[in-house]
């Protein structure tokens, strides 16, 4: 009777537990606009991850004109994703991100040259018009040229820098020698436009030494002082990684999910598919807990930038494994 008795109180305080956690709300706020870059969220709300955390997750789709740091400023989120570099000079102008977790273990950017402008290494883009994506995607652009001592104000022995859309036009239509593109994006655009990788020169920033970080989680730095909301990130970190590691294994599920959640309906099948499979590379070998020398690695690079840093120090309480370590 006592053993019964001790399992049915124990069955209620689950239940009261469980309860307790249903009805709470969070809000992430993307980087982008709904693709495959996001699948392990959209995946997680989809298969019911969050659901099983007591979580109810609002994921909101970025675009050319939202900026993630400025979205969770104002209360917009309580997660968002962004890239290191921008994070970091977020933090450094006084907006204290920390990053909770770190799905992407490698970096995707790249920089893409068409052929026939004679580039062959970086040392040929002297004299070169360089497409750069901005709103915090260039830190680790002109880091790369500082480091090569390449000035970014044109001239012959400098690069002249156009600020690229969120396209490829300007390499396809001869406007830029080289253009900014992911590895699971618009590369591919160039090639379904019809050059072929015979036409290009590809410069993947991690081998040339300006790796950084990307689609990191990030929270306002005075949140993790309530317990409340660190156990509610915990419970969506663990429910978001889980929904990586599935989408890593079900590449064509994972983009079948994505494509579902896409309100504009601009996606491909083909193409969700195909950055699914290049994703799930840049995730492999995370669990979701960042490596600190990757940490490192990036602030290192950062703060390589001349008279013009990304960022000037090396930065304090930017990241912490107390979400993760309880999470994982």
């Amino acid at each position: 009777m006592k053993m019964f008795s001790k399992l049915a109180a124990a069955t209620a305080l689950t239940l009261i537990a469980t309860s307790s956690h249903a009805a709470d709300q969070v809000t992430l706020q993307l980087k982008w606009v709904t693709q495959a870059q996001f699948a392990g969220y959209y995946v997680a709300k989809d298969k019911g991850f969050y659901e099983e955390e007591g979580l109810d997750v609002e994921i909101k789709a970025g675009g050319p004109d939202i900026s993630p740091p400025q979205v969770i400023a104002g209360g917009g989120a309580d997660v968002v994703l962004d890239w290191m570099p921008s994070a970091l000079a977020s933090r450094e102008k006084g907006l204290p991100l920390v990053n909770i977790a770190q799905p992407f273990k490698s970096s995707g950017m790249m920089l893409t040259c068409r052929k026939d402008t004679g580039i062959t290494s970086p040392a040929d883009f002297r004299g070169k018009t360089l497409g750069v994506w901005f709103f915090g995607n260039e830190y680790p652009f002109l880091s790369w040229m500082s480091q090569l001592g390449i000035p970014t104000e044109g001239g012959d022995d400098g690069v002249t820098v156009l600020k690229q859309g969120f396209n490829v036009d300007p390499i396809l239509q001869k406007q830029a020698d080289c253009v900014s593109t992911m590895t699971y994006n618009e590369y591919w655009q160039i090639i379904d436009a019809g050059l072929t990788p015979e036409d290009l020169v590809v410069f993947k920033y991690e081998e040339q030494g300006v790796s950084t970080l990307e689609d990191g989680m990030y929270v306002l730095e005075e949140n993790l002082e309530d317990p409340a909301f660190v156990d509610k990130m915990v419970r969506f970190v663990r429910a978001s990684m889980k929904g990586w590691k599935y989408a890593e294994e079900n590449v064509e599920e994972a983009a079948e999910i994505v494509l579902d959640n896409d309100e504009t309906g601009a996606q491909t099948e083909k193409h969700q598919v195909r950055m699914m499979g290049e994703i799930a590379k840049l995730t492999a070998g995370s669990d979701g807990a960042l490596d600190p020398a990757d940490y490192e690695r990036t602030v290192e690079t950062l703060l390589k930038g001349g008279s013009d840093p990304v960022i000037t120090e090396t930065p304090e309480g930017a990241w912490t494994h107390s979400i993760t370590d309880q999470a994982l």
